[in-house]
């Protein structure tokens, strides 16, 4: 068979064998699957080779130009190269037959381009911004308390908002309240939260199913029960829940978080207030919305919670990555040292024989 654009053809019918191969053999989410596709193809666009011609010297060309020219995080640089190697892999398997069709028709065959010399090495846990941190609890006091101020001033100059300004100021407070992602909180509906039958304090709101977890690898989203923990943060979904939600909800939907427009909130929107909030007063510029979440772990450390019920709230699979989330304050790292020097001393006079 014969085509107007050989070429062409053939790295298309790659590109769909290795989404079948994605999305029903290894069963991976479509957001994934489709930017795997997509980067496949800005390599191409960037080498401007076929996959048989490419080599490890313009894989590193484009590395360069994706370190240097567009800045890219080590983690992001990672999932780019993490692509590229999952497609090559695809390409020089004997299970798929491309370096065969490709001997057939072009006398040459794709290998794989990507290897330790020239991809990174995961390293550390953690390679997000390093001015990312937690806020400290007098910061979320002030973030919280500007967010409720935002609700009166729109009611007292009788400008329109004051729902959205509202929806806003009690999501933040479930992000901070339940130690949320921001994705799992934008993708709440009001039947998530339930009774504990060991906390009836709360009511109906003893603890919240996150239903839209982080995954792994591509895969489903991760489901976990969060119990609660906070009464004032129970108090303020109820009050939104019953005074609020009824005038903005979606009568086919029970979605929490609905916009003026009648559809669920999302998460740029939420990541655009958290910056107006942020900046109005005065705090670190690289705080996010995500920084709320890492608030959450650390003020739980420091209150004396077990550090595996924290990791059990937040959905980590290993306490190290819990930890990466702790950043103590000074009064509790001095208080643990105090204690610790005050142990070694007790030790050091029994040892001593001291009374």
């Amino acid at each position: 068979m014969s085509f107007l654009n050989e070429e062409e053809a053939v790295f298309q019918a790659m590109l769909e064998g290795w989404e079948m191969q994605q999305r029903g053999g290894r069963n991976l989410k479509d957001s994934s699957v489709r930017s795997s596709i997509g980067l496949a193809r800005r390599f191409h666009a960037f080498s401007n080779e076929w996959p048989r011609q490419w080599t490890a010297g313009s894989f590193g060309e484009w590395m360069m130009h994706l370190v240097a020219v567009k800045r890219l995080a080590p983690s992001t640089i990672r999932t780019y190269q993490y692509a590229i190697r999952g497609f090559c892999d695809y390409l020089c398997s004997e299970h798929y037959g491309w370096a065969e069709e490709c001997l057939r028709r072009f006398n040459t065959h794709p290998i794989q381009i990507c290897h330790e010399w020239n991809t990174a090495s995961h390293l550390q846990d953690h390679e997000g911004r390093p001015g990312r941190r937690p806020l400290t609890r007098e910061e979320i006091q002030l973030l919280l308390d500007r967010a409720d101020r935002a609700v009166d001033d729109c009611l007292s100059l009788r400008r329109k908002g004051a729902l959205a300004a509202y929806r806003d100021a009690t999501l933040l407070k479930v992000i901070y309240g339940w130690g949320l992602r921001i994705n799992e909180a934008v993708s709440l509906d009001v039947t998530d939260f339930f009774t504990n039958p060991h906390a009836p304090e709360f009511g109906r709101y003893g603890l919240l199913q996150v239903r839209h977890g982080k995954s792994s690898a591509g895969g489903a989203p991760k489901r976990r029960p969060v119990l609660s923990l906070h009464h004032w943060a129970v108090a303020a979904v109820q009050d939104y829940v019953e005074n609020v939600w009824p005038a903005v909800r979606d009568e086919e939907s029970n979605a929490l978080w609905v916009t003026e427009r009648g559809t669920r909130a999302r998460p740029r929107e939420l990541r655009v207030r958290f910056g107006e909030l942020r900046d109005e007063l005065g705090l670190d510029p690289d705080l996010s919305p995500h920084s709320l979440r890492h608030s959450y772990v650390t003020h739980l450390v420091e209150s004396g919670v077990d550090p595996a019920f924290v990791q059990r709230q937040v959905g980590h699979a290993y306490q190290s990555t819990t930890a990466l989330y702790t950043a103590v304050s000074g009064d509790f790292a001095n208080k643990m040292m105090r204690q610790a020097l005050d142990r070694q001393l007790v030790q050091h006079n029994v040892v001593e024989g001291t009374p």
